[in-house]
């Protein structure tokens, strides 16, 4: 059987498309595209990385994503070392009599203990009172972000307008499934999606799973959950949160502006940063403080905004920016190589009251 490298490589040359051309339709680094088709891990920051990327690059090359999951899996499970509870070592005779007269007493006290907790729990009725599941966790969402690997059985506690309501993990297998009052509402791998959650036809919360396995649910999903602002919460104080393109318009000469989209509304956006080489990169998100570090290739940040985000970069050419907004992705190719620069990815409103996503280059 092939290997999931050789069917992406083979796809991918038999639609005439380069690394470069898949890069750019993709989103996904050269590098890292060369680390799926030859099967380098080291290729990629973390494993929810590669597994979402291979499943997008699969899907993008028309190849069946689950069949590439599925080698990609078993290629994993032969190359992980085998565990040293596996091996057999022989013990002597002489201990095997010792070994067996243990293990009857050991099976002999868990029955015991087992039975007197079944009686002692008993209610007057006598019915047994099944103990509660202790391995849940149940987690609030406030207005930050919850990034947590979670399990089944785990509960999420949304505040509502019309009090909290509890959402629990339903399913960690392939997709990850989430129990609400109007039913049980799924996102798939690498997918950020708006969920209503009580019925109201508005969005409630947005979640994104950056990893979850096709074979073995007990390993959870790793997932980040985020409140989803409503008109009437979103922007407060629109005057001083969005600028007023009307009253103080840019000079396009020197802030060159480009529009990402337009709606009669503002709404949070996320902005995904792919390092593709070396880079200083330091970015703001709402007037909040601002967080500095240094990327090299391979690596991705990604931020949530309500109004505006200013990225600083010393070389332009080695990040690639990806804005998600109303779930809809928007790719900007925003410096040249070795160009040093600031940006704002921001609303903005118009005379006429419309709000604009646009990308404003400072000086």
């Amino acid at each position: 059987m092939e290997s999931y490298g050789t069917i992406l490589k083979r796809s991918r040359e038999e639609k005439n498309i380069d690394r470069d051309t898949a890069a750019r339709e993709t989103s996904i680094t050269v590098e890292c595209i060369r680390g799926l088709e030859e099967e380098d891990t080291s290729a990629f920051p973390g494993e929810p990385y590669m597994v979402g990327f291979l499943r997008n690059y699969a899907e993008y090359l028309g190849v069946n994503p689950d069949t590439v999951m599925s080698l990609y899996r078993s290629k994993a499970i032969q190359e992980s070392p085998v565990p040293d509870g596996l091996f057999v070592k022989h013990k002597s005779s002489f201990f095997i009599p010792i070994i067996v007269g243990a293990g009857i007493f050991v099976v002999a006290g868990a029955a015991a203990i087992l039975i007197i907790s079944k009686f002692s729990r008993a209610n007057k009725n006598g019915s047994v009172v099944v103990a509660q599941d202790m391995g849940a966790k149940t987690y609030e969402l406030t207005d930050k972000p919850l990034e947590k690997r979670l399990f089944r059985g785990d509960k999420i506690v949304y505040p509502s307008e019309k009090g909290k309501i509890i959402l629990t993990v339903s399913d960690t297998l392939t997709s990850f499934g989430l129990d609400t009052p109007v039913g049980t509402l799924r996102t798939d791998l690498a997918e950020e999606a708006e969920l209503d959650v009580d019925g109201d036809a508005k969005s409630d919360i947005i979640v994104y799973v950056s990893d979850i396995s096709s074979t073995e649910a007990s390993r959870g999903a790793e997932v980040r959950m985020l409140v989803r602002r409503q008109d009437s919460d979103m922007l407060p104080i629109d005057e001083i949160a969005i600028e007023d393109a009307s009253q103080n318009p840019l000079d396009p000469q020197r802030h060159p502006q480009t529009v990402i989209l337009e709606d009669n509304r503002a709404y949070p956006f996320t902005v995904n940063a792919s390092f593709r080489g070396p880079c200083e990169f330091r970015y703001r998100v709402d007037r909040k403080r601002s967080s500095e570090n240094y990327f090299t290739n391979g690596e991705v940040v990604m931020v949530t905004a309500n109004n505006g985000v200013r990225v600083w970069m010393s070389n332009g050419n080695t990040v690639k920016f990806t804005v998600v907004a109303d779930t809809k992705n928007y790719d900007l190719e925003i410096g040249k190589a070795g160009q040093v620069l600031v940006e704002d990815i921001k609303w903005v409103r118009d005379s006429e009251g419309k709000y604009r996503l646009v990308v404003v280059e400072l000086d």
